[in-house]
């Protein structure tokens, strides 16, 4: 799972909240401007703490659910966006469980964005060798993570550092001696160096501006890391609105990995689809564009195909495998102060369907 999206998106879908108040309370889920269903007051003016539940539809660790609570703090200026406090567990059908904590903030009106992580998790997944042979590993991973971004004066370009540690212990199972020795029990002690354009008029579910993003980070022996490696991360995520009724969206994004990676930490492709590690190389480039059509100001359907390469090395340009997406879905302004969209996609990868549950935008990182 997304780190990123345990600090930020752990957001209720739909109902599940309505019963933690009393029906004296159902004003406060009602969008008074058009009488439909709304969490905006609920997640901005309520105090207290939020019970969350979230699907897990992650084809590579099957179907479950993250329970959790989320706090909002509001500036005392309403146009600010609210730093976010989450604390999540989670379980799917494959025995993966995980829990965890985060903070968002966004400091000095803007000009700082805070995000800091720790969980622990035991995930059990496939990992596919070079000949389409899985193996069924389980991964008992720690993170702690600590990231700023500072904003340049008053342009939309940030500068930004960011700390992060896993240590990764993998039981030992059948067929154990096809995996690196290192990659049986190592850590991962690094820095990136970020840098980024961000005008997207919103940071959960943009509907407009382009996010260009590019950063390197370092695994360094120095720090505690098993061994040094690092990787160089680029993406863009352009939104285009036609009109208010067509919103075609481009998401372009490539990663190239340096040193000796262990083999869960190497780029891989990332498409709705598509389960994750599935498609592995020391690069990865992808192209997927994603076409929303507003049926009404709360209600739109949308439509997503995009096509991925992974290449063993980059002096090995050579791939056999296309890997490709397809699929559509809808989305619904559940929090229309704060611009949030939920939704359902299903998706079709080279091997098979799945089914997410999403909240925000699909391309949130």
């Amino acid at each position: 799972m997304d780190r990123q999206k345990l600090a930020i998106i752990i957001i209720i879908f739909f109902s599940n909240v309505c019963f933690v108040y009393s029906q004296n309370n159902t004003s406060i889920f009602i969008d008074s401007t058009d009488n439909a269903l709304d969490l905006s007051t609920f997640l901005t003016k309520q105090k207290g703490v939020l019970p969350v539940i979230v699907p897990i539809t992650e084809p590579a660790v099957g179907y479950g659910a993250i329970g959790g609570a989320l706090y909002f703090i509001p500036k005392s200026d309403p146009k600010q966006r609210p730093d976010i406090i989450a604390a999540a567990v989670g379980i799917t059908s494959n025995g993966t469980w995980l829990a965890g904590g985060g903070y968002v903030g966004f400091w000095n009106k803007d000009k700082i964005r805070y995000r800091g992580v720790a969980g622990y998790g035991e995930i059990a997944l496939d990992y596919y060798l070079k000949d389409s042979k899985s193996l069924s590993i389980n991964l008992n991973t720690f993170v702690f993570l600590q990231q700023a971004n500072f904003r340049i004066g008053k342009s939309d370009f940030f500068l930004g550092v960011k700390y992060q540690l896993t240590k990764v212990t993998i039981p030992i199972f059948e067929e154990s001696e096809l995996i690196d020795s290192f990659d049986l029990e190592s850590v991962n002690s690094g820095i990136s160096v970020i840098t980024e354009f961000d005008n997207l008029n919103n940071f959960l579910s943009p509907t407009k501006g382009t996010r260009v993003h590019l950063s390197y980070n370092q695994n360094l022996e120095t720090l505690g890391s098993t061994r040094n490696w690092g990787k160089l991360n680029f993406f863009t995520h352009i939104y285009y609105p036609v009109n208010k009724k067509w919103i075609p969206a481009l998401r372009v994004e490539s990663s190239l990995a340096t040193g000796k990676p262990p083999f869960y930490a190497k780029p891989f492709v990332y498409l709705r689809g598509v389960p994750a590690l599935r498609y592995q190389g020391d690069l990865i480039m992808l192209a997927e564009t994603e076409q929303l059509f507003n049926l009404s100001p709360r209600w739109g359907i949308l439509g997503f195909t995009g096509i991925a390469r992974a290449f063993d090395s980059i002096e090995n340009m050579n791939s056999d495998e296309i890997v490709w997406n397809a699929g559509g879905g809808f989305r619904y302004l559940i929090a229309r102060a704060l611009g949030l969209k939920v939704g359902a996609d299903i998706a079709r990868g080279p091997e098979e369907w799945a089914f997410y549950i999403t909240i925000g935008t699909a391309w949130l990182k």
